[in-house]
Formats: structure tokens, C-alpha cells, sequence
């Protein structure tokens, strides 16, 4: 996934990693519980000028919502399978979802409109990214291949080898030069944007890698992982910069703040920690 720095989405994302008992408890006065998907909700995204929210499920669904008021927009339904990621384009006019039957669709975010299905993985499609520049749009998949598409073709411009297990997570730095993808084979890879060609192999976790989220200077990119810890890694020089430790189960997800300052994690141990970048302590449980 790739989204921008918004601290409502950064707080939201949060919410989604926790267990629904805890994210009640830790709900501020005013939040609002939308209700309607049939399934585990696995997707959530703001449209870039704030007024939309979209979400994606199990139930094969995607949802538009009201961001101010929490009313359903409408359902679209034209995927057969879980729907794992959905990503608006950087202009706000496209939504890309990656779905279980194996293609993505770019849509007209105003209408829900299908323009084009993106056909060729051979597995699930676990995650999407936009590149900064909204031309192309990457994806990863369980049969262990990224693919880079052209959005105004449709057309499959590359697909980039080199994982060895399922790829579950891909982002850009904030620059578009390169992109990250994250894998069960325990390693994250650096790609150059441009041409494909892998700039760089970060190992160092010992379990599955679950997802990345770059900082947003793009000096920093953070991973969490099934081994129970989150790294923060310098690209530049493809070395950890810390181990933050902890969690006592598979850490979820990660999300930075807006000023890059605070990091925070979501784990199957149903607690949220905030890490304080500069020095790796936490606040939290």
C-alpha cells in the first residue's frame, strides 16, 4: 500500500490493526463506526482531497463513503473474490483494486466505472501502489512476481522476478525513483522505477514480512514483520537503522506520522505502539 500522510487515515489505519473490542476502546469522542461490508474489511483508503473513503472486503465488495457523514455511496460488485487493496491515484480521478480473482481494475473514482481490468497475474493480487507521478501502477501477488503497469494503456509494461514466496506489500518514497516490495521469503527488494533493475536487498528479519511504510522524507523505510519486531531501515546504505521490540505476536501494520517524528505499529498482541523514531523508545503497552 501506498497513502499519503494524513494523520485521520494514519489514526484509521491504525484502528483496523487492532481487535474491534480494542479499537472501541481507544475510539475518540466523535469517531464514527461505519457498518455494511459482510466480511473482514482488508482495505482502506482516503481519496486525496479527503471527502471520500473507500473500503474493500472479503465480501468481494468496495465501498465509497461519505467522509464527513459516514453515508454509503454505493457498493460495487464486480469482483469475484476477496478484494485485498485499493489505492486512489495521486490526481483523486482513479481507484485501483487488486482483488483474490486475480486482476485489478481501474475505475473512474467518480462513477465506480470500470475502465480497464489488468490482467495477467497468475495468484492472488495482495497489494497496489500508484507511482507519485500517477502514470504506472505496481502490483504484487502470491505466484511472487511485481508487475508494473501503464494506467492510461492498461498494458502490462514489466514484470519484475526475484522474491521467492508470496509479495504482500509494496510503497513508493515520496521522490517516485524507486519502490520497495515486501515478501514471505523474509526480504524486502528495492526497485528502480524507471527500469526495473534491483537496487538493493534488505534482510534481516526473521520472519514473514507483512508491510512497509516509507517515511515522509524517504530516507526511512519501516517494516514489520512475523518475528515480532518493525526495522527501520536506511535505504541509501541497505543497512537497519534499528530494531524497535516489543510486541509479543506478528506486527500487522506500520504508519508514520506526518512529521516523521513517531512511528506507530499495529500487532496480532491487539496493542498499538508508538515509537518515537529518533531515540526507538516507546509509549504504549
Amino acid at each position: 500500500m501506498n497513502r499519503p500522510p494524513i494523520f485521520s487515515q494514519w489514526w484509521l489505519g491504525l484502528l483496523l490493526s487492532v481487535t474491534p473490542l480494542a479499537a472501541a476502546e481507544l475510539s475518540p469522542p466523535g469517531v464514527r463506526t461505519l457498518s455494511g461490508h459482510a466480511g473482514s474489511v482488508l482495505g482502506v483508503e482516503f481519496s486525496p482531497d479527503g471527502k471520500v473513503l473507500a473500503t474493500s472486503s472479503r465480501d468481494k465488495t468496495i465501498k465509497f463513503w461519505d467522509a464527513r457523514t459516514g453515508e454509503l455511496r454505493r457498493t460495487l460488485t464486480d469482483h469475484t473474490a476477496d478484494v485485498y487493496d485499493i489505492a486512489f491515484s495521486p490526481a483523486g480521478d482513479l481507484l485501483a483494486s487488486a482483488s483474490g480473482d486475480r486482476t485489478i481494475r481501474l475505475r473512474d473514482a467518480a462513477t465506480g466505472d470500470t475502465k480497464s481490468v489488468l490482467e495477467g497475474h497468475t495468484d492472488i493480487v495482495r497489494a497496489i501502489a500508484f507511482a507519485p507521478d500517477g502514470k504506472t501502477l505496481v502490483s504484487v501477488s502470491v505466484d511472487q512476481t511485481v508487475r508494473v503497469w501503464d494506467v492510461a494503456t492498461g498494458k502490462l509494461a514489466r514484470t519484475l522476478t526475484g522474491h521467492t514466496a508470496r509479495v504482500k506489500s509494496v510503497v513508493f518514497p515520496p521522490d517516485g525513483r524507486t519502490f520497495a516490495t515486501a515478501s514471505t521469503d523474509k526480504t524486502i527488494r528495492v526497485w528502480d522505477a524507471l527500469t526495473g533493475a534491483t537496487k538493493a536487498v534488505l534482510a534481516g528479519h526473521t520472519g514473514d514480512l507483512e508491510t512497509l511504510a516509507w517515511s515522509p522524507d524517504g530516507r526511512t523505510l519501516a517494516s514489520s514483520s512475523g518475528d515480532m519486531t518493525v526495522r527501520l531501515w536506511n535505504v541509501a546504505t541497505g543497512q537497519t537503522r534499528s530494531v524497535l521490540e516489543g510486541h509479543r505476536a506478528e506486527v500487522d501494520s506500520v504508519a508514520w506520522s506526518p512529521d516523521g517524528k513517531t512511528l506507530a505499529s499495529g500487532s496480532k498482541d491487539t496493542t498499538i505502539k508508538f515509537w518515537d523514531v529518533g531515540s526507538g523508545s516507546c509509549s504504549g503497552p
